[in-house]
């Protein structure tokens, strides 16, 4: 994204503001269909990972569940507008929350909060900084304007402590809050390449994921729960799921592994709402076919 586009891209967002729910949706629609079209490498991305993942899914379906991917990411970007310029009140109304007393108890002892990829990412993790002051990792835009404007957004309530994730996967930020009492919203569901992961399925596939929720509750002696946010019609919703049991185990493959599950069952619950757009089996286990 040039400079140019981030700054136009922020505009119109922040245009639409004052908009109803239904008009950003529908905008965003249209929005997801022309990026449909036109940002092929993505298209081909998301349908290569419904592929992989849902082989027995007829290929129309694929597509559907793709083309429906493409606009409520676009939608999603558009209610930054609510994110970004809404009032406390407002938020706390647009982003409802399920199961919140479940963390809040789980919460006497260090508490990791797994939030993967889905299209009101940035809503739930909004709308937890207006409970408690909280800990995440966030990967650095390679625009400095859009970079900068999300982070703004991200740090509006509680004064958040937001880590830049680096080459030197660096955690002693993130030990150091979960032991001060700060939870942990963590973001694991990306291929960050082969250096500090393991292989483990999703959907049946070899991802590379990062085995930092084992290692850290391990370390923190943490508590584990979903944090999934869900885009509604009218807004969203922020489920926290209960606390894991017999977690962590000794094997931090076995461990890994579980938390892919998790993610697996609230997929399938919203598959159109998840960042399939994201080249997630990027990095292969060695002698295997490119999934692109």
């Amino acid at each position: 994204m040039n400079d140019l586009l981030a700054r136009a891209w922020i505009e119109l967002i922040n245009a639409t503001g004052g908009w109803s729910q239904a008009s950003r949706t529908r905008l965003g629609g249209w929005i997801g269909d022309f990026l449909w079209w036109v940002a092929v490498p993505r298209r081909r991305v998301t349908l290569a990972n419904l592929a992989a993942c849902f082989p027995d899914w007829p290929r129309q379906r694929r597509v559907a569940v793709a083309r429906q991917c493409f606009r409520n990411l676009a939608r999603g970007a558009l209610d930054h507008a609510v994110l970004w310029q809404g009032s406390a009140e407002r938020l706390r109304d647009y982003v409802r929350v399920e199961g919140l007393a479940i963390a809040e108890n789980a919460a006497n002892r260090p508490l990791i909060m797994i939030a993967p990829h889905f299209a009101g990412l940035d809503a739930g993790g909004l709308r937890f900084n207006l409970i408690t002051r909280g800990v995440s990792i966030y990967q650095k835009q390679s625009n400095a304007t859009w970079d900068r404007r999300l982070l703004e957004g991200r740090s509006r309530f509680n004064d958040p402590v937001l880590v830049a994730k680096s080459d030197k996967n660096d955690l002693r930020p993130v030990i150091r809050a979960l032991r001060e009492g700060l939870p942990f919203y963590y973001l694991p569901d990306m291929d960050h390449g082969i250096t500090n992961s393991v292989f483990v399925p999703f959907f049946g596939v070899p991802a590379a994921t990062v085995p930092m929720v084992s290692r850290l509750a391990r370390l923190t002696e943490a508590k584990v729960v979903m944090a999934v946010t869900e885009m509604t019609e009218q807004g969203y919703t922020l489920h926290f799921g209960q606390p894991w049991a017999d977690f962590p185990t000794d094997s931090v493959e076995a461990d890994t592994e579980r938390m892919n599950r998790e993610i697996e069952r609230w997929v399938l619950q919203m598959p159109d709402q998840y960042l399939w757009t994201h080249r997630r089996f990027k990095t292969r286990p060695p002698g295997a076919p490119s999934v692109y």
